[in-house]
C-alpha cells in the first residue's frame, strides 16, 4: 500500500522549503512533489498549487457550499437550482478533463455533497440541475475510493429512486444510467448493491417502454454490471447476474433491437451488450432460438451493402460469441453464414479491423468441425487469409487472427493444407511470426498443423 499524506502536511513541507531552505515557491513545490514521490507517497487528491493559489476544483466546491440555502431545510427556488446546476457543470468539466481533479474533488467531499444535493432536486421543475448533477457524479466516480464514498452516501438507492420515478423521461434515464455505469466500473460491491435494488428488473421495464430510443448509457450500465473488473475480488458474481438478465427477458429485448436493423440507433450498443449476456451455452442457444442469429446475419448483410464498418465489426464479434455453441455453429453455416462473411470481407477488404473480426468468427466456426472448415475454404476463407496477410503486414491483430483461422481450417482437413500451401500461405505465416510478438504462438501452431518442416523455427 502506498503511503499517504494530508493536505496540511504537504502544504507545511512546501512552506518549510521556502522559509528554511530559501527556495522559490515553484522550486519548493516541485521539490516537495519529487521528494514525496521518491518516498512512495501517494499524492492522489492532494492540491499541488503554488502557495497563495487555489485549485479551481476547490473554488468550485466552495461556491457550491455557499450556494446552499439553510442546508436545504427551506424550499429552494428554481433559480437557485439553476445556479447550482451551473456549478455542477463546472465541476463536471474540471473532472472530465483531468482525473487528478476528480481525485482532489473526492478527497474534499464532492461525492458526499453531490449525493446530498441530488437527492433534494425536484426533477419535475429543475430537470436541468438534476441532469447536471448526474453528469458531474459520472465524472467524479473514477476509482474505488470515490465509488465507496458514493455507496456510503446512499448514492445507489438515490439513483435507482430517480430512475424509477422518471421512467418516461429519456434524458433523466440516460444521465442516471451514466452514474450507474461509472459507479459500478471496477467495483464488485457497487454491482451487488445495484442488483439488490433490482436494477435488472428496472432495466427490463425501461426497455419495454422505450424501444430503440437511443438510451446509450443504459447499455453501458448493463455491460459494466456484467464485467468482472474488480481486482480485489477472486470470484466475481457477474456471471450469475448475466444469467439473471437473460432469464428475465433482457436478451430477448436486445434481439428485438437487432431486428430493427441499421435504422436503430441502439444496434451497435445492443450487439455489445448481448455479447456480455451470452456467458454460457444455454444462453447462446436461447438467443438463437428467439431469432438472434437470423437478425445478426441480416445486419451483417446490410452493413456490407451500406458500408457500415461499426455494425459489421460488432455483429461479427457477437456472432463469434454465439458460435461458441456447437448447435449454433451448424445453424450459422446452414443459413449461409460462411458465404455472407466472405462477401462482407470483399466489401471491407481495405480495413484490417473488420477483416480480423471476420477471421475470428470463421475460426470459431471451423474449430473441431472439419465440415465447416471445408465449407469455409470452398467459400474463399483461404484466399481471404493470404490476401489480407499480404496486404496488411503491419496489422498485428489481423495477422494473428489469420494464423488462428488457418490452423483451424487445416487441423482436421488434410485437403485444405494442400490448397493453402500451394497458394503460398507459409511465407506469410513465417513473416507474421518474425514481425509480431503476439503472432509467435499462433503462427507456430498454424505451421505445425500445415505439416511443414521447421515449424518451430
Amino acid at each position: 500500500m502506498a503511503r499517504s499524506i494530508s493536505q496540511e502536511a504537504f502544504d507545511e513541507l512546501v512552506r518549510e522549503n521556502i522559509d528554511d531552505l530559501g527556495m522559490e515557491p515553484s522550486e519548493a513545490l516541485q521539490d516537495a512533489i519529487h521528494t514525496l514521490s521518491l518516498q512512495g507517497v501517494n499524492l492522489s487528491g492532494i492540491v499541488t498549487c503554488l502557495p497563495g493559489e487555489t485549485s479551481p476544483v476547490i473554488r468550485c466546491l466552495d461556491k457550491l457550499k455557499q450556494q446552499l440555502p439553510s442546508q436545504l431545510r427551506d424550499p429552494v427556488d428554481d433559480v437557485v437550482w439553476t445556479d447550482i446546476g451551473v456549478s455542477f457543470d463546472e465541476l463536471r468539466a474540471l473532472c472530465s478533463q483531468d482525473k487528478a481533479n476528480a481525485a482532489i474533488a473526492t478527497k474534499n467531499g464532492a461525492v458526499e455533497l453531490l449525493c446530498s444535493l441530488s437527492s433534494k432536486i425536484p426533477a419535475a421543475t429543475s430537470q436541468a440541475a438534476l441532469l447536471s448533477a448526474f453528469n458531474a457524479l459520472t465524472a467524479l466516480l473514477h476509482d474505488v475510493q470515490s465509488t465507496g464514498t458514493f455507496k456510503i452516501s446512499n448514492g445507489p438507492r438515490m439513483i435507482i429512486g430517480f430512475l424509477n420515478d422518471n421512467k418516461q423521461n429519456i434524458d433523466v434515464l440516460n444521465s442516471g444510467f451514466g452514474v450507474v455505469a461509472s459507479a459500478a466500473t471496477g467495483d464488485e460491491i457497487l454491482k451487488e448493491s445495484f442488483m439488490e435494488l433490482k436494477v435488472d428488473e428496472l432495466i427490463m421495464e425501461i426497455m419495454s417502454i422505450h424501444k430503440n430510443a437511443g438510451i446509450q448509457n443504459l447499455y453501458d450500465a448493463i455491460r459494466v454490471l456484467l464485467t468482472p473488473d474488480d481486482s480485489r475480488v477472486v470470484a466475481s458474481q457477474v456471471y450469475g447476474y448475466a444469467r439473471k438478465f437473460a432469464k428475465i427477458g433482457i436478451a430477448e429485448a436486445l434481439v428485438d433491437s437487432l431486428r430493427a436493423g441499421l435504422s436503430s440507433p441502439d444496434l451497435v450498443s445492443a450487439c455489445i451488450t448481448l455479447k456480455a449476456i451470452a456467458v454460457n451455452d444455454e444462453i447462446c442457444k436461447s438467443i438463437s432460438e428467439i431469432g438472434g442469429i437470423d437478425a445478426i446475419l441480416r445486419c451483417i448483410e446490410d452493413s456490407g451493402e451500406q458500408g457500415n464498418k461499426a455494425v459489421a465489426k460488432v455483429c461479427c464479434s457477437l456472432l463469434s460469441k454465439l458460435a461458441g455453441s456447437d448447435t449454433n455453429k451448424s445453424e450459422i453455416v446452414g443459413k449461409g453464414g460462411m458465404d455472407k462473411l466472405i462477401k462482407l470481407s470483399a466489401r471491407f477488404n481495405d480495413d484490417p479491423s473488420v477483416l480480423q473480426e471476420i477471421m475470428s468468427i470463421i475460426s470459431v466456426l471451423s474449430l473441431r468441425s472439419p465440415e465447416n472448415a471445408a465449407r469455409a475454404v470452398e467459400a474463399g476463407a483461404g484466399d481471404l487469409a493470404i490476401q489480407a496477410m499480404q496486404k496488411f503486414p503491419a496489422a498485428a491483430q489481423m495477422q494473428r487472427n489469420s494464423c488462428l483461422m488457418i490452423r483451424n481450417l487445416v487441423a482436421r482437413n488434410p485437403e485444405n493444407r494442400t490448397v493453402l500451401l500451394n497458394n503460398g500461405v507459409e511465407k506469410y505465416i513465417r513473416k507474421a511470426k518474425q514481425t509480431h510478438a503476439n503472432c509467435k504462438d499462433a503462427a507456430t501452431d498454424a505451421l505445425r498443423d500445415l505439416g511443414v518442416d521447421g515449424y518451430n523455427l
